[in-house]
């Protein structure tokens, strides 16, 4: 190792209580708590929004197909055209205003049908349609519509629709609660069988609209342009993202959020990490004298103080990374930070850790960090050796 990295190892970790070492601790401790929070910044937004763009396209899936003017589609037209190797399935669905009525307690909700061999999900208790029933009357209701009726599971309940002006009733077993944590469809939403649902509307050539799922990490958008070659000149496909922009707005919005937040801590980062070099620099004023003095050029104390700025930044990020990846990693494990559910729709705090992110922090702050160094030690040129030495 070179003399200058040997003077800066000195300096930096000498065993006696100076301020030196309080400084030096105090800056690497500042990094890392940087450091850990970009982490933990990126992984907390990164989770929140694939948690919930997640349960978005759980209930509704990646694409809904209906018709240009919102009129039923007619089932004459085979849903297999839609068909490609872009995607893993394709689902109908009917969505009907209804009244749910369980003793003297009433609700109105939105009576989903969907076939019975489709995948439901958020199921809490209970089961999920019996595909060999071809005549089910089993229907499966959230956990908040189950809470407030006090309808316990398997017991029987009866729905209202109306049918060309006329109410028809039907009466349904509950066989599962669903929770998916989104008071917008828990409050809502019930899944019965579509064909139980086309029955009681007296409806067998129509549905409302088809639920397509994507194959996993394909682009949702391309596949969409693709679909919009194939489906009649009636109907339209459009990704949940924009049929529910709502959802998806608010998710948007945690980026500002994420950017605002990282660009202060990298502000908070590069101050300290500047005040921390000025601040050696200034009470080693008279070992800059000495050295200029006996001859060591500008260039080889500009080095001293870059490897002493190094340990305290590769210190830092490797303290912060293991800080901010091992908190990340055991809350994903054991979920003990728990959040207001209906006001983000999560029961705990979701962190989803990307390791390009990850890397991609700690070289950003190590490259701002050398940059930011270079700054105060420009000043070793205005100092002269014989004031230097008689610094005090």
């Amino acid at each position: 190792m070179s003399t200058a990295f040997d003077i800066a190892k000195k300096i930096s970790f000498q065993k006696e209580k100076t301020y030196t070492r309080f400084i030096v601790r105090l800056s690497i401790a500042a990094t890392a708590i940087s450091v850990a929070a970009i982490i933990l910044t990126l992984g907390i937004v990164n989770g929140f929004q694939k948690s919930i763009s997640n349960k978005v396209y759980e209930f509704w899936g990646d694409i809904r197909v209906d018709e240009v003017n919102g009129l039923p589609l007619e089932l004459s037209q085979d849903p297999k055209v839609m068909m490609s190797d872009s995607i893993e399935n394709i689902t109908p669905f009917i969505n009907q205003s209804a009244v749910l009525s369980y003793g003297q307690d009433i609700e109105g909700v939105v009576v989903k049908g969907i076939p019975t061999n489709s995948k439901i999900p958020f199921i809490s208790k209970g089961a999920v349609f019996n595909t060999q029933d071809t005549s089910s009357n089993d229907i499966i209701i959230s956990d908040a519509i189950a809470n407030k009726l006090k309808i316990p599971l398997d017991s029987s309940i009866r729905i209202y629709l109306l049918n060309n002006g006329n109410i028809v009733q039907r009466k349904m077993k509950v066989i599962g609660f669903y929770h998916s944590g989104i008071e917008e469809y828990d409050r809502q939403f019930v899944l019965i069988d579509i064909k139980t649902i086309r029955k009681l509307i007296n409806n067998y050539t129509q549905i409302e609209g088809y639920s397509i799922q994507v194959k996993k990490d394909l682009p949702v958008d391309k596949v969409n342009e693709g679909l919009l070659n194939k489906i009649p000149k009636n109907w339209v496909a459009t990704p949940i993202k924009d049929k529910y922009p709502q959802i998806f707005d608010w998710i948007n919005v945690q980026n500002v959020n994420k950017n605002v937040t990282i660009t202060i801590l990298l502000i908070i980062a590069i101050v300290n990490l500047l005040t921390c070099l000025f601040i050696l620099m200034l009470e080693r004023v008279n070992m800059i004298g000495t050295l200029t003095a006996m001859g060591a050029s500008h260039s080889f104390i500009r080095q001293i103080f870059l490897y002493q700025a190094s340990f305290i930044c590769w210190m830092g990020i490797g303290i912060g990374s293991f800080i901010g990846i091992g908190f990340a990693l055991f809350q994903q494990k054991f979920n003990l930070i728990q959040l207001d559910e209906s006001a983000y729709f999560i029961k705990y705090l979701p962190i989803h850790i990307h390791w390009l992110q990850v890397l991609l922090v700690i070289i950003s702050t190590a490259v701002i960090s050398y940059v930011s160094f270079l700054i105060p030690t420009l000043w070793i040129k205005k100092i002269a050796p014989a004031k230097a030495i008689k610094f005090d």
